[in-house]
């Protein structure tokens, strides 16, 4: 199948109802679905966080996690893994998480996760039409705040190719025949493990006990692949960060010199997909 054009090109198989009805529970994810991105916004780099990948013409490819189409609405979904870095010079870089594509035909929007003062939430990044991606009013408020420099609602930001493999059917097979003798019978199935459920996020500091003035680390795993997690301590949001490809992360941060005696909390909070708090004492001494 040839490539559409548009914001979003569909490959390699048939786009879900995109145009077209889909069954009366809508239309699951096929394997392999995946959205590349290719950044042209000027002065900033994209960098990406497991389970997405850099591609070789500099953009990023994303895995597409879950998603589909409303048969209802013929609006498809899809939830994209790992995170997009923004960078430029001299800032922090922004982490975009929690990446949602939302189509209905050819035209749609891309929705991210990010923190804006301090608090995490959901903003729609960008609208996609026709061959442009381009900034929303609060996706140009964001970078502008960030960078430093000024974006404008409708400014490019780059191109989608979305890929949905044509999910595969397979064929029907005859039961097998009864091994006791007794037709129209068939054993029930063994009970076999389950898959295991993903751990609870859990965190450990490096040092316990520490005096004012030095730096404490605290680690954490357990939190979903490339998660963006805010670090607060003592209900202070310090830092963001983002897991890698195992959940896991690691941050270290200065213990003021007028730390007061007594005990300190750290706490992590997963603020993309189904959302983690977990929080670990301290004592400075």
């Amino acid at each position: 199948m040839a490539k559409r054009t548009g914001a979003v090109a569909l490959v390699a198989g048939a786009l879900f109802a995109l145009g077209a009805p889909a069954s009366a529970a809508g239309q699951e994810l096929p394997e392999g679905a995946r959205a590349e991105w290719t950044l042209t916004a000027p002065g900033v780099s994209l960098g990406v966080t497991a389970p997405g990948v850099r591609t070789a013409d500099g953009g990023a490819s994303f895995p597409a996690l879950d998603g589909g189409t409303d048969s209802g609405t013929g609006v498809t979904e899809l939830e994209l893994g790992g995170a997009a870095r923004l960078g430029t010079v001299a800032r922090q870089p922004l982490v975009l998480a929690g990446l949602r594509l939302r189509l209905t035909g050819d035209e749609g929007e891309l929705y991210a996760r990010t923190v804006v003062d301090g608090r995490a939430r959901e903003l729609a990044l960008a609208e996609v039409a026709g061959s442009r991606a381009s900034l929303t009013e609060e996706g140009a408020r964001l970078l502008s705040s960030w960078s430093g420099t000024e974006f404008t609602a409708g400014e490019g930001l780059g191109e989608f190719e979305v890929t949905l493999p044509e999910a595969a059917v397979e064929s029907p097979q005859a039961s097998p025949a009864p091994v006791d003798g007794s037709a129209g019978q068939t054993a029930e199935p063994a009970a076999g493990p389950t898959a295991d459920a993903r751990a609870a996020a859990a965190a450990a500091v490096a040092r316990s006990a520490l005096a004012p003035g030095t730096e404490q680390t605290v680690s954490a795993t357990g939190f979903g692949p490339g998660a963006v997690v805010l670090v607060a301590i003592d209900g202070d949001t310090r830092y963001q960060d983002v897991a890698d490809a195992q959940g896991r992360l690691a941050r270290s941060f200065p213990v003021y010199a007028t730390a007061v005696e007594g005990a300190h909390t750290v706490e992590l909070t997963q603020v993309g997909g189904e959302q983690q708090v977990v929080a670990v004492d301290f004592t400075v001494h």
